[in-house]
């Protein structure tokens, strides 16, 4: 055996171990994380029902609070910090969530003291009504 035969054969050898190493680190330095694209959709969507429910009205503040989370999870996304855009995407959802939910709640309100003035209406007249039989 020649020298240089032995000398490309070990450096088949090693290749075959530093070239799967090199390959995968690369890969990991270029990967990153994934856009968060379901938190966007559902953070989206949270907004859109919270829109739907009236929440504009009802709960303004949470309503505001939400989109511009969303816009700061999109923001991050542009910048390329996915963890954090997840993280604003979330908070936005949780925020429309809950400017639903008040704005449920006003409403359920509403219609309580709209029962409870009914209710009330309805006693008076027929303690009239009972008055006016005797």
């Amino acid at each position: 055996m020649t020298p240089s035969f032995k000398r490309s054969a070990t450096s088949r050898r090693r290749l075959r171990f530093v070239l799967p190493a090199l390959l995968l680190a690369s890969s990991v330095a270029f990967a990153g994380n994934p856009p968060p694209i379901t938190n966007l959709q559902a953070a989206e969507q949270a907004i859109a029902n919270a829109e739907r429910v009236d929440a504009a009205t009802n709960a303004g503040v949470e309503l505001g609070e939400a989109r511009g989370k969303l816009a700061a999870a999109q923001r991050a996304v542009e910048e390329k910090e996915m963890v954090v855009a997840q993280q604003f995407a979330d908070e936005a959802r949780a925020e429309a969530e809950l400017a639903a939910a008040k704005s449920g709640a006003v409403k359920a309100l509403a219609v309580n003291e709209d029962i409870k003035r009914s209710t009330a209406t309805l006693v008076e007249e027929m303690q009239r009504k009972s008055g006016d039989s005797r």
